[in-house]
């Protein structure tokens, strides 16, 4: 049985393509999987703060340091990082905004990025050397976006600060079984963007029946 945690980052509700994306992708996994159980974090819609002065302080107190103020003032990133190392398979829903990620989901990221809990350096002292510290995980990435061509080396991958940055920082805490799915062409609308979505539709059926799918359009896996 394995736990699997939804992330959803649109700050629309029942207009957001990504939202579709990861309620299709749980109900397929539930169908297929029924023993194992989802947990579904808000970052959209409910605002995650972003990190402030008394958070960076507490965050770099060394634990035998911490008095009740720091502790409080990272009461909501304990049980943001406990809830990622409590699960072993992350899903995250992303529109791209602006070329890159909601603020939301940038604020839920700053709140996880803790050294000593999900990252550290290899040293224990700055040396560029960074090792993840969330080990055995796996991570969807179900992203829309309004136009296409943002893939490895597609005419718009330059401008990819959004699925190629979250794949990034997730190596970066130790999570590097990913798998990547774009659903594209929101903004041209009509036949091309319903083809689009009958092909996204179809990989993650296929998703949610094998480990790794076979002939998936706008799927990128990426194994560490």
């Amino acid at each position: 049985m394995k736990k699997v945690l939804v992330i959803n980052a649109s700050v629309r509700s029942e207009r957001s393509h990504s939202r579709k994306l990861t309620q299709h992708f749980a109900a397929n996994w539930q169908q297929s999987y029924p023993a194992d159980t989802f947990t579904f974090r808000e970052v959209g819609v409910k605002a995650i703060p972003p990190i402030d002065e008394q958070w960076i302080a507490a965050a770099f107190v060394k634990p035998e340091k911490k008095t009740l103020q720091p502790q409080a003032a990272l009461a909501l990133s304990d049980e943001l990082v406990r809830e990622l190392k409590e699960h072993d398979v992350y899903v995250i829903g992303v529109p791209m905004y602006n070329w890159s990620i909601p603020s939301g989901l940038k604020a839920y990221i700053d709140q996880v990025m803790r050294i000593h809990e999900t990252w550290k350096f290899r040293s224990g002292v700055p040396d560029g050397d960074y090792v993840g510290l969330l080990e055995n995980k796996r991570l969807f990435i179900l992203s829309s976006r309004g136009d296409t061509g943002y893939g490895d080396k597609e005419k718009n991958s330059h401008m990819n600060f959004q699925t190629a940055y979250l794949q990034f920082v997730f190596s970066m805490m130790g999570v590097t079984n990913t798998t990547v799915i774009s659903l594209d062409n929101e903004e041209f609308g009509g036949e091309i963007f319903e083809r689009s979505k009958k092909e996204i539709y179809h990989t993650i059926e296929q998703l949610s029946g094998q480990s790794q799918p076979q002939n998936c359009p706008g799927c990128v896996p990426s194994a560490g």
